[in-house]
Parts: structure tokens; sequence; C-alpha cells
């Protein structure tokens, strides 16, 4: 009694248990256990831990510790299956999160890619820095079109860094380039962040597509514009060739022609969503089939590609899928607890300047792109976030056409945020995607140098967004304004 009385001075059980709770998952997340699991297996030992500890005991120790917000019933439990397959698996706007992965998984066995970079590669490949600025290019209209951060970095550096090797490019800057393109994929729509972003925070998917391009643009033009001037101080570290190809009309139309579809492919999925003629959803199903008739026509097309295609889907989908099932049950445990309401108080009590605490929580969410994917951050923290989010004055433009504004400019704000959780170790996924495909003498370190300077233009990126947010409601509002 006299223990629980000396924690009661201090902070809540309410407090100290969501505490308990989140460090317990850290700690199995380093000890190797799988997100899903780590999640489930927490949420059930603390659900138990509740019912069989603490209930029994809420009105002993009524008057010394806060138990008033946990609340255990089996029943609730036993509806919670129902609950989250009704609203995830039964989700319309998740239906796009397939279709989305099937379509850049499919563009990428099309060769589309192969051949921009041919193409692309005669025609700046005489520049100083210009496999560099080939690169970022085809990431921007890889990005615009598949979604797919893996399948990207990975296509890029099989593309590019032998060539790059070839010409004595700086190891950093060679995989520094290659890695910050291929992450584009993950802020540029169509984007699978987004479309669980907009399911976890009930927000517009058409909105987040079109509040992302200008901030997805932005971040491709200062990495090409960091590519220019390094080349211009830095000469050696990215080589013109010897021998260089004239540049003519030929060359250009090669260019033209290899980056057309794609770009039709672009057009089909977000043209029909900007010009109201398709729902997200609807327009994932075009670009999969899209996609499709672009390997049709490059004869790249086979029922073993399909085979492996839709099988590369469904772990993706799958793996998707179980984590959020884990995470909404995690959630749910926590909400018994009261851990949405501690996070609450705990984040907004600190500043009372609303932009700080908007800060404040970019931070944190920075911080956690170090340890955690972007996958459990967006359903663990997100959802925690979005009371706090609400609740704050904003001078967030609306432009009276955007519902939850400040939402979609913080959910912006938060996916630029996440993109650097791809380039910072020690769990940066593209990172190792592409150590994965790299020539031998390519090593970890030189891939940890080369992604110093795009962390910090994604960092630059962010503080523009948050500087400018009609930036992210500009185009929505003109997208949906009739």
């Amino acid at each position: 009694m006299f223990i629980l009385e000396a924690i009661g001075q201090i902070l809540t059980l309410n407090e100290l248990l969501v505490a308990v709770i989140f460090g317990t998952f850290i700690v199995l997340l380093f000890r190797g256990v799988p997100v899903a699991m780590a999640l489930v297996g927490v949420a059930l030992i603390f659900y138990i831990f509740a019912l069989i500890f603490l209930d029994p005991f809420r009105s002993e120790f009524r008057d010394v510790i806060e138990f008033d917000r946990i609340g255990v019933d089996w029943r609730k439990l036993g509806t919670l299956p129902s609950r989250l397959f009704g609203s995830i698996v039964q989700n319309p706007v998740l239906v796009a999160l397939p279709m989305f992965i099937f379509m850049g998984l499919m563009l990428d066995q099309s060769g589309v890619a192969q051949r921009m970079m041919q193409s692309m590669q005669r025609l700046f490949g005489g520049l100083k820095g210009g496999l560099s600025l080939t690169v970022l290019l085809i990431g921007i209209i890889l990005a615009a079109s598949t979604g797919v951060i893996g399948a990207s970095v990975t296509l890029l550096g099989v593309m590019a860094l032998p060539a790059m090797m070839a010409q004595n490019y700086s190891k950093p800057i060679a995989t520094g380039t290659i890695a910050a393109s291929g992450t584009l994929g993950i802020l540029i729509p169509p984007s699978i962040m987004l479309v669980i972003m907009s399911d976890q925070l009930a927000i517009s998917l058409g909105d987040l597509f079109m509040g992302a391009l200008f901030p997805g643009l932005i971040l491709g033009a200062l990495y090409i514009v960091f590519i220019v001037i390094y080349g211009i101080i830095n000469p050696s570290a990215m080589p013109a060739p010897e021998r260089t190809e004239e540049v003519g009309w030929p060359v250009v139309k090669e260019v033209i022609l290899s980056v057309l579809p794609p770009m039709l492919l672009i057009l089909l999925v977000l043209g029909s969503i900007f010009a109201g003629l398709a729902t997200p959803t609807e327009a994932s199903g075009l670009g999969a089939l899209g996609a499709t008739l672009l390997a049709v026509a490059y004869g790249k097309f086979s029922w073993k590609v399909l085979r492996e295609v839709s099988r590369s889907t469904l772990n993706t989908a799958g793996y998707i899928l179980g984590i959020f099932l884990a995470a909404n049950f995690f959630a749910y445990v926590l909400r018994l607890y009261g851990g949405d309401e501690v996070v609450e108080h705990m984040v907004a009590g600190i500043f009372e300047n609303p932009y700080l605490i908007v800060a404040f929580i970019l931070f944190i969410v920075f911080l956690l792109g170090f340890l955690l994917d972007w996958i459990e951050i967006t359903l663990i923290i997100m959802p925690l976030m979005l009371p706090i989010i609400q609740g704050l004055t904003l001078a967030v433009p609306d432009y009276g056409t955007i519902q939850d504004a400040q939402v979609v400019w913080f959910a912006i704000l938060v996916a630029v945020t996440l993109q650097t959780s791809f380039l910072t170790p020690p769990v940066g996924f593209a990172l190792f995607y592409l150590k994965g495909v790299c020539p031998p003498g390519v090593t970890l370190g030189h891939i940890y140098r080369g992604i110093i300077p795009f962390v910090m233009l994604q960092l630059l990126g962010l503080f523009i967004v948050f500087e400018f947010p009609w930036l992210t409601t500009w185009l929505p509002s003109v997208a949906y304004a009739n």
C-alpha cells in the first residue's frame, strides 16, 4: 500500500502502465520479435493483467490511484474481431492498397524503367553528374507510378550503380542518390502510406494524394539542385565520361518515347482522380490494368510474371494487413488503460504554442523513424495524435472546400518526416535494399555517409511544408472545388 501511495504522488497508475506498455513493446522489438507478434503479445499480456490484478481491486485503491479509466470486459473483447474485420478488411479505401502494390510491381516487370535509364543516360550521360540526374529523374517518375520503395531502390541500384562505379563516381554520392531517389515513392502519390494514413485519420484519400504532390516534387527538386551544385563544387565526385555521344533529335526522341508510357499511366491514375472521374480506389484498379497493358505492349508479360507479381502483392498486402489487425488490437487495449488521454495530456501540456506542439510531434516521429518502420508509426502514433491536432487552432487555409485541412497538412508533414525513416539507420530499409544489390567494394559505411545530405534535404523540405501550409491544401481545393 505504501508503494502504491508513493507512485500515486508522482503519476497515476494509468500513466505508469502506459509507459510500461510502450516500453515492453520496444524491448520485444529489440529482442527480434516480429512486429505483429509483439503488438498482439503486449496487448494480450496487459489485457489479462488488467482483468486479473486491476479490476478486482479498483474500488479499494480508488482514492490512491486513478483506476476509473481502466475497464475490462470479456464481452468487449469478444466483439473486437468483428469490429476489426468490419473496419479493416471490408474498408473500401483499403482496397486501393493491393491494387497500387500490384501496379508498382507489374510496372517494374514491364521494362519501362530500363528503357528510361538507357535513353536518359544517352541524354545526360555527358554532363558532370549526369548519371545522378538521370537516377533522380527516373526516381521521380517511378515514384509517381509505383510507390513501392523496395522495388524502386533495388531496380535503380541494379541499373545505375554499376554504371556510376565504372564512371568513377564517389561511392557515397552514388549510393546516397539511389537510396534517396527510391524513397520518393512513399510520398509522391499514389503512395501506399497515404492510403493507410487516410484510413487511420478518417480523411479523404483524394485530398492526401493531391496534397502530397507539391511537397514530393519540391523534395525531388531539392535533390536535383543539390546534385547540380555538388557537381560544380566537387566535380571529381561525379566526373563526366571521357567519350560522349552527340545529343541530337534521335536521342531526344528516344527519351520522349521512353518517358511517355509511364507518364500516361500517371495521367490515367492521378488525372482521373484530379478530374473527379474516379475515386482513388477506382483509379488504383485503372493503374493496375494500365501497368499490365504496358507489360503486354513491351513483350514482358507472361503467366509466370503474373503469378509472381500476384504472389508478391499478396505477401506485401498480407504483411501490412497483419500489422493493421495487430496494431488495432494494441490500440484497443491501450485505450482501456487511458493511453490516448495520457499521450494527449502529455504532448499538449508541454507547449502552449500550437505550432510548437506540431513541431514536437514531428520531432518524436523523426526519432521513432530510427527504430520503427513507417507502418508501425503510422498505425500506432497517428490515431493517438489525431485528437491533439483536431484540438489545435492552426492557420491552415482550407479555401472553403477541404474538410479537416489542418489534419491533411499534418498528415503530409508526417509523411515527409517518415520518408527519413527509410534512410536513417539502424532500420532504414532503403539502405539494406541497396546494400543487397551493391557490387563488391561498396560498404554500408559508404551508404551511410551518402544519405546524410539527403536526410538534411528532407528536413529542409519538411521545414518548407511547415512554413507554407498552402502547399498541401491549394491543389486539393482546386481539384475538388466543384
